[in-house]
């Protein structure tokens, strides 16, 4: 593992070129300062934020924006993936329309990956395309959805089914906000922390082992390294295949039954319990096919039970589960791209998982 430097930035790059940073630190103080190459002074600034994250965050980021930009709006939604729709989006068109917002402008998220992937989708959208920022204010968000450029909205029942690869300008983490963050909300973002050690590093998934009880109690220094190390992790895969033509589909792990449960608990489940729960039955599927041991599988599960990922299936069917895969946008052809372990942390694409491997574990789930 690298080592973490106090406030450290990440540069992501794209095609060789730098693309952008994401910025690791503990305040909101040197927000204005990053965005100096911005020269917001000429820029008109829309703050997208929801109702969670705005009676919190929005007042002093408002202030600090309006101190330098030209002129700062700010659009908040109700919060909740049941507003992650369209007719929200439409609502944000026009809000930015009602203002004169052009090509030169600048749309700001502020808040989970609802928010980041909505207003990336705005920008991607709005006038052909327009610049964001991200500022991810959830576990979940700032080691998983605010890096990679991929934005979107869920159509009907559908996650995620429509969408555009958007690149933001800089990603800035305030590791501070996550001290606010409901319990159920910062465990449910250990679901892709976990997933990063599982995929590409198990000297990394080994140390999120030896520290669960720093983690739980939101040690800033523990805090801190975790974030760096994941960014690490998805900053590199999303370097390396940014439109996600090769590895970085090694990053739906756990995603494929993990969507499938989301959109059958009708969203009641947060993201990153579905992925949890998703992750343990890939686990269990790789141990089906000889590839890791029933011990390794018990002791994954036991690291997701620590962060409380675990929920009883009890109300919806095998059947209907993988009846759900077969819409998820992750197929290709009559397909599944399931992405399972080789060995712990080290994951590949299997394409031969077939219905009866995934009614087995989901009926053995206990």
């Amino acid at each position: 593992m690298q080592n973490l430097e106090m406030n450290h930035k990440i540069e992501i790059k794209n095609e060789g070129r730098k693309s952008y940073d994401i910025f690791l630190k503990d305040s909101f103080e040197d927000f204005l300062e990053t965005m100096d190459f911005l020269q917001i002074e000429h820029r008109k600034v829309c703050i997208v934020t929801e109702s969670n994250v705005a009676p919190i965050y929005l007042k002093e980021m408002y202030e600090r924006i309006s101190s330098k930009a030209a002129k700062t709006i700010t659009f908040s939604f109700t919060a909740g993936e049941a507003n992650k729709q369209l007719k929200t989006i439409e609502m944000l068109y026009e809000h930015l329309i009602k203002n004169h917002f052009d090509r030169k402008d600048l749309l700001i998220a502020l808040g989970g990956g609802v928010v980041g992937d909505m207003t990336g989708f705005a920008a991607a959208t709005y006038l052909r395309g327009i610049d964001f920022v991200q500022v991810p204010t959830t576990l979940l968000s700032q080691v998983d959805s605010s890096i990679g450029g991929k934005t979107g909205v869920d159509f009907l029942q559908y996650k995620n089914m429509v969408g555009a690869f958007h690149q933001p300008k800089l990603v800035y983490i305030n590791t501070a906000v996550l001290k606010s963050l409901p319990e159920r909300e910062y465990f449910s973002g250990m679901g892709e922390v976990i997933k990063h050690g599982l995929i590409k590093d198990f000297e990394y998934y080994q140390w999120i082992e030896e520290n669960i009880e720093k983690i739980k109690a939101r040690n800033d220094e523990t805090l801190k390294e975790m974030i760096y190390q994941s960014c690490l992790i998805k900053g590199g895969v999303v370097e390396r295949d940014p439109k996600e033509k090769g590895e970085r589909a090694l990053l739906n792990f756990g995603h494929t039954l993990g969507h499938a449960i989301e959109k059958l608990e009708n969203f009641t489940w947060l993201h990153g319990e579905c992925v949890g729960v998703g992750c343990q039955l890939a686990a269990m599927i790789s141990k089906e096919k000889g590839r890791i041991s029933q011990e390794e599988v018990d002791q994954i599960c036991k690291m997701f039970g620590e962060f409380h990922l675990w929920k009883p299936l009890d109300e919806i069917r095998a059947d209907d589960i993988i009846a759900a895969t077969k819409s998820d946008k992750k197929m290709e052809g009559n397909q599944i791209k399931f992405v399972l372990l080789d060995k712990v942390g080290e994951a590949y694409i299997d394409r031969s998982v077939t219905d009866e491997e995934m009614k087995y574990v989901l009926e053995h789930w206990k």
